[in-house]
């Protein structure tokens, strides 16, 4: 791959470091990067309409390089195509349950605004049915199995690169070995 292509999808439940790595490697490599989270939610956790959340997907996503983060299965029609790296960020439970009980807890406190001005809060976090560290605890599993069926279909496809990293000092090593790559090229 040259620097001129790259089209990267992370992909990990939710907590496991997604947005962090994406950021990173579109950061190093000078290439946009995209949370779905950011296309998807509206204001008040409201979720935008598919054909404007796809329209703007379909937007970044055409052009040469790119790096998406992001887990919604109705999106991937979308962009699948274009992917040729797909990382998947294949961390067990105890891990993603930490990194998404600090991350949260950290956002609630600084009230740091994510997208469209929603902020996660200490009751969302704590005392809601949506709490997302109940809903990564839960999906781990389920998300996990989807996510090895997904690796597995576009690890068969000979234009992508499929990259499995099952922890955070794999994905250290991944990160400084792309950038190293690809600088070199």
């Amino acid at each position: 791959m040259r620097r001129a292509d790259l089209r990267i999808n992370v992909i990990g439940t939710s907590g496991a470091g997604k947005t962090t790595l994406a950021a990173r490697l579109g950061e190093r490599l000078s290439v946009p990067h995209v949370e779905l989270d950011a296309l998807h939610w509206g204001p008040d956790w409201t979720s935008r309409p598919d054909a404007d959340f796809h329209g703007d997907l379909r937007a970044f996503v055409a052009a040469d390089s790119w790096v998406l983060c992001g887990n919604y299965t109705n999106t991937r029609p979308v962009f699948t195509h274009r992917v040729n790296c797909f990382v998947w960020l294949d961390y067990p439970r105890w891990l993603v349950t930490w990194r998404v009980l600090r991350r949260s807890v950290g956002r609630a406190w600084t009230k740091r605004e994510l997208w469209a001005g929603n902020r996660e809060s200490f009751r969302l976090t704590f005392l809601s049915r949506d709490s997302i560290i109940w809903w990564s605890i839960k999906t781990h599993g389920k998300n996990r199995r989807k996510y090895r069926a997904m690796f597995e279909e576009l690890a068969g496809r000979a234009d992508v690169q499929a990259v499995r990293l099952r922890s955070p000092r794999d994905a250290e090593r991944w990160l400084d070995e792309m950038v190293r790559s690809e600088t070199a090229a």
